[in-house]
């Protein structure tokens, strides 16, 4: 079956939140791109995703005109609850760091962005199948479909860009590729339940039964996970004993226990850091879970794919507005500074709240001792706030650095 030619600027594979950023992002520097992606929208909006956003992440959407959703439905969180063996310890991140996070669920992003494509007539094709890429390495890569009505397509374009997830295609065109994984001997079990929130703000718990972290949804919809072997059975968890574990977990002198519910979903979330050097091969560019993955502990997933495609979008438009493509060149080194530096905070709150299965005794109490200068040190609990609510661009990057104090963008409610 012959294949219906096209040509395009950029061309992108996965219409996630970084697919779509990046569309986004090319359309006001005035570069024409095509997305593509495998999910349907449909698909892709019912898959439940939850979310926090730094601050920067927050301005992005906002200022580049996606979305100010965020800042009318998100819940703004100017801190986090740290519980150590029952005992809660607040981490104020206006106080520490002049800035919040915002919960507001990775599906809302992708909702906000879909929509601005559809309403600035990107060209994203959703529903595709049998997709591969070509010629990576030379002048004109392509993008090769069906598409969802089973039309063939080739798509050549000047830049190609691999946004698609963990489970990446493009990622096997980087020849020569090093690849950093470190796996973790733990897990997440995670519930969904109906109940309302518990707290106002996230709590990351810590004690001898292990890790738990109670989030939030919405104020009729909660997340709450705790930490289990990688090969745990959800049919072994009944809701009472899931309930048993989560409240043990949490509890404390000072009397906090969690709001029950009906539990709608339960999941076993295993994780890992993982990195792909270098971010770009010929005239391809990897963006997001294509090049790099964290454990959820820092909540810094979502937050790096968007730093990397607003700094992609910046080379690939210097590339093609001066004609050089040495401009693409800048892209690996600005994007892994910010990459290693989110791979050490995650891999630092993982192993500071999880307990080691095997463990030697010196660790666990080194662990503890470690905890008690993190909530008792206003210099450690700075560290902490900074990491959490997002290292500000620096002049490097092209960006403003975050104000000295006070927030932004200022919620409405």
């Amino acid at each position: 079956m012959s294949r219906t030619a096209s040509r395009t600027t950029v061309g992108i594979v996965g219409g996630g939140p970084a697919g779509l950023m990046l569309s986004h992002l090319l359309q006001l520097a005035g570069v024409e791109s095509v997305v593509i992606e495998t999910r349907t929208r449909g698909e892709i909006a019912e898959t439940q995703r939850a979310g926090i956003l730094e601050r920067d992440s927050v301005r992005l959407l906002v200022d580049s005109g996606v979305s100010d959703r965020v800042l009318r439905e998100g819940h703004e969180h100017r801190g986090i609850q740290l519980r150590v063996d029952g005992v809660g310890h607040r981490i104020d991140f206006q106080e520490l760091a002049g800035a919040s996070t915002w919960l507001y669920p990775q599906t809302d992003v992708f909702l906000d962005l879909a929509e601005a494509r559809a309403r600035d007539g990107g060209d994203v094709r959703y529903g595709v199948s049998e997709s591969s890429v070509a010629d990576v390495t030379g002048d004109r890569p392509a993008m090769l479909f069906t598409d969802a009505d089973g039309r063939d397509h080739e798509v050549r374009c000047d830049v190609l860009v691999g946004a698609d997830g963990s489970r990446s295609m493009t990622r096997h065109s980087v020849t020569g590729r090093q690849e950093y994984v470190r796996r973790y001997p733990f897990a997440w079990f995670g519930i969904l339940c109906a109940a309302p929130p518990s707290c106002d703000e996230l709590v990351y718990a810590r004690s001898d039964r292990g890790f738990a972290l109670i989030s939030r949804r919405t104020d009729t919809m909660q997340r709450m996970y705790f930490q289990c072997a990688p090969d745990e059975s959800v049919a072994d968890w009944s809701d009472d004993r899931v309930w048993a574990e989560l409240q043990a977990r949490v509890a404390g002198e000072d009397g906090f226990t969690l709001l029950e519910g009906p539990i709608i979903a339960k999941s076993v979330l295993p994780f890992r850091s993982y990195v792909c050097e270098p971010m770009r091969h010929g005239n391809l560019l990897l963006a997001g879970d294509a090049a790099h993955t964290v454990p959820p502990t820092g909540a810094k997933g979502l937050n790096l794919a968007l730093a990397d495609v607003r700094v992609l979008a910046e080379v690939i438009e210097r590339a093609v507005r001066e004609a050089d493509r040495s401009a693409l060149d800048h892209y690996t080194p600005r994007a892994l500074d910010r990459v290693w530096k989110a791979q050490h905070f995650s891999y630092w709150m993982t192993t500071l709240l999880h307990r080691t299965p095997g463990a030697p005794p010196f660790d666990a109490r080194r662990q503890l001792g470690e905890l008690t200068h993190l909530v008792t040190s206003r210099t450690a609990s700075a560290l902490l706030a900074e990491g959490y609510t997002g290292w500000p661009r620096s002049g490097r990057d092209g960006g403003a650095t975050r104000p000295a104090s006070g927030i932004w963008p200022e919620p409405t409610r």
